[in-house]
């Protein structure tokens, strides 16, 4: 039994050379290009899906923020299918990284914040102090604004963090639970296992969903910015 509660949030490494960059390339491999003309049911569902995503998070987009539909959809698919496979077991979940989602996010922030600035330079510096302020209250407007500002892609970055880590852990602990328990109450443990079965599918809905969290706040600061 692993007694290190944070050991499977360890990069794996071979020979000293960690295999972070293999892992996050895995999934990728999953999406095989379909090969005849004719679209059978799997290929269907997923261009059915692919056009609920789009149409969910682009109907509310400008021209030029419809240009990142393919960004946001690889986005989305990317981050379901890496915690999908930290599921699996003896998997690494690269999402539980936080370095890796500071990654993720700061860039594509960063990425609306100046296409704000320069497409809409005047709504982006307004947001920076609302109409009708005191004069008083404007240099803390101000301040708390940019700081506000700044918050945004940390957010981002520690909601997919702890979301996907505090799953794991709990897993990990009822996991733990129900082999100690086996030894002592057979009954016991039998619950513990039932508990953790219905934890697991929790988890398969949450994995797709702070896909969907991380995906759609992207796409509400580029809105804002577009």
């Amino acid at each position: 039994m692993n007694q290190n509660l944070f050991a499977s949030f360890n990069v794996p490494m071979m020979l000293g050379i960690p295999l972070i960059t293999l892992i996050i390339m895995f999934p990728t491999l999953l999406i095989t290009p379909p090969n005849k003309l004719t679209s059978n049911r799997l290929s269907s569902l997923q261009q059915l899906l692919v056009q609920l995503l789009l149409k969910q998070m682009m109907m509310v987009h400008s021209i030029k923020g419809r240009t990142w539909s393919l960004l946001l959809l690889t986005l989305i698919i990317f981050i379901a299918l890496t915690n999908l496979l930290g599921l699996t077991p003896y998997a690494f979940t690269p999402t539980t990284q936080l370095s890796m989602n500071m990654g993720m996010a700061i860039p594509l922030w960063m990425a609306t914040v100046l296409m704000g600035l320069r497409y809409k330079t005047k709504e982006s510096l307004a947001h920076f102090l609302p109409q009708g302020t005191p004069a008083p209250l404007i240099p803390m407007l101000i301040i708390i604004e940019t700081i506000s500002l700044f918050i945004q892609p940390i957010a981002l970055a520690v909601r997919l963090t702890a979301n996907i880590t505090a799953g794991h852990l709990l897993m990990h602990l009822l996991g733990d639970t129900a082999l100690t328990l086996s030894s002592i109450y057979l009954s016991s443990s039998v619950i513990t296992v039932i508990v953790i079965i219905l934890l697991v599918t929790l988890e398969l809905g949450v994995a797709l969903i702070q896909a969907y969290v991380f995906t759609l706040l992207v796409s509400l600061y580029l809105h804002n910015n577009s």
